[in-house]
This record gives C-alpha cells, sequence and structure tokens, in this order.
C-alpha cells in the first residue's frame, strides 16, 4: 500500500538518489495498491504544481499501474476510529485504514502514520 508521500517524493524530490530508490521499489513489486483517496490528492497536487494535463495523466498512469482501492463503509468507519485515536487529518486516516483493512504494509515516511503503532510502515532505505 502507497501512501502520497511516496507518490509525491517519486514526482518531486529533488534528491536523485531517492527517486531512484522508489523507482527500484516499484520495479520490485506484483502487488500495488493505493487509496482512492491518494487519486485525489496527487490529481490536486498534480494541478496545483503542473497543471490540469500533467494531472490527468499522472492519475490515468496511476490507475493503470495501482490496484485503486475504493473508500466503502468498512474503510471510513475504520478511518474514523484511527481519526478518533490520532487526530490525524482526513486524508491520512483514510489511508491508514485503507491499509489496515487490507493487512497491507504501508510504504511513506508521513509521519502521521509512522507513528501509529497498529499500522506497519515502511520507507524506501538506502541500499
Amino acid at each position: 500500500m502507497y501512501d502520497t508521500t511516496f507518490l509525491a517524493a517519486l514526482y518531486y524530490s529533488k534528491d536523485q538518489e531517492e527517486r531512484s530508490r522508489i523507482g527500484r521499489e516499484l520495479a520490485g513489486r506484483h502487488s500495488k495498491y493505493i487509496s482512492a483517496v491518494t487519486i485525489y490528492e496527487v490529481y490536486k497536487l498534480s494541478i496545483q504544481a503542473d497543471g490540469k494535463e500533467v494531472a490527468d495523466l499522472r492519475v490515468s498512469l496511476l490507475e493503470k499501474d495501482f490496484r485503486v482501492v475504493s473508500v466503502g463503509s468498512k474503510i471510513s468507519r475504520e478511518a474514523a476510529l484511527i481519526w478518533h485515536k490520532h487526530r490525524v487529518p482526513m486524508a491520512d486516516a483514510m489511508i491508514a485504514a485503507t491499509a489496515k483493512t487490507l493487512s497491507a504494509e504501508c510504504v511513506t515516511n508521513d509521519e502521521h502514520l509512522t507513528s501509529m503503532k497498529e499500522l506497519k510502515t515502511r520507507w524506501v532505505q538506502p541500499t
């Protein structure tokens, strides 16, 4: 399960080594999941930074390369419990709830998510 910060680092990191690690991470995975909330966040970020054409292209590629997990009532309820416990932004609660519901590790360096003891997280490490 990939968080929005992972994709933001892929698109916008000025650290070439980090971008290389992210590329290797993606190349080495067969099952790749993102939340529908991540689609929203990447689209919003891309429109602001690069315009609608780039945003459309990025989201189209994400939808091809990742399994996009919709936010249904089960994930919504879990997100509300996470929000209640951690008081994180709604998008982070939704992404955490998606990872938890899938029993998936969340690839992120977002402190809102890495601080949650009940959520398994990791970041792309130097080789």
